[in-house]
């Protein structure tokens, strides 16, 4: 009897592990103020995806093998929208993780997720911060060395990452990237927001400026049109009266 042929079982990779985005609000804020800050510094570059708290599976045919980034930065596959990351198709894995951690997380970020990022996904860089200060340390980074991660140490208390250029600072008792190109820090969605709607009260006061200028230069010339005609009206005024006068004399 002729054996039939069956295709293979399909795959399934969960979007979902069904745990909770963050512990807290501060967490979960500063997980969607990170992403969006970064999304927003590299708007203009096609080949940098920005994403976190995404389903990341780095073994092809085992959906257990999985990990989910708080946030994590890609150079080299396109800016698209994922609803998982799978590490063989995209022949990329991240080159910077960020993991914002709680006393309930910081074992397995210090311990199995570290492992993780340096022995088989070589992230290039990788930092742990605890917004609450929960834990010690509560902000730390590491860079990719031979394999093994190297501590990174604080300059002007703040870890410059090699791979994004930029330098990772708590600002306003919150962590912020810095830009040393420019000396400025990174805007959050917020500031953004906030600069964008002063921007746009300024540029309506210069306009009512503007409008009120108009409105003062076209006044002025009503008055000055006014001034003349008065003015003619009473020059020929006078000049009647001039002639009457001299009519009257001839007389």
């Amino acid at each position: 009897m002729q054996k039939k042929i069956q295709s293979a079982p399909t795959i399934f990779y969960p979007e979902s592990d069904g745990k909770p985005m963050a512990e807290t609000d501060k967490h979960r804020d500063l997980m969607i103020d990170f992403i969006l800050m970064l999304r927003h510094h590299y708007r203009n570059e096609n080949d940098v995806y920005v994403s976190g708290n995404l389903l990341m599976y780095y073994e092809e045919g085992n959906p257990r093998k999985s990990i989910s980034p708080d946030v994590f930065v890609v150079f080299g596959v396109a800016k698209k929208q994922r609803d998982t990351y799978l590490t063989w198709e995209e022949a990329h894995t991240p080159d910077f993780v960020l993991e914002v951690a709680s006393p309930s997380t910081f074992n397995r970020d210090m311990g199995r997720k570290k492992d993780l990022y340096a022995s088989v996904l070589k992230v290039k860089e990788y930092y742990i911060y605890d917004p609450l200060g929960e834990i010690v340390p509560s902000f730390i980074g590491y860079r990719l060395t031979d394999g093994i991660y190297q501590e990174i140490n604080f300059v002007n208390e703040r870890l410059s990452s090699s791979v994004l250029g930029l330098e990772l600072g708590e600002h306003g008792n919150e962590l912020r990237l810095y830009d040393p190109k420019t000396s400025q820090w990174l805007q959050t969605p917020p500031e953004r927001a906030e600069n964008a709607e002063i921007r746009a009260e300024n540029a309506e006061i210069r306009a009512e400026n503007a409008e009120t200028r108009v409105q003062e230069e076209a006044s002025a010339r009503r008055n000055a049109e006014t001034r003349a005609e008065n003015a003619e009206a009473a020059l020929a005024k006078a000049l009647a009266a001039l002639e009457r006068f001299e009519a009257e004399e001839n007389n």
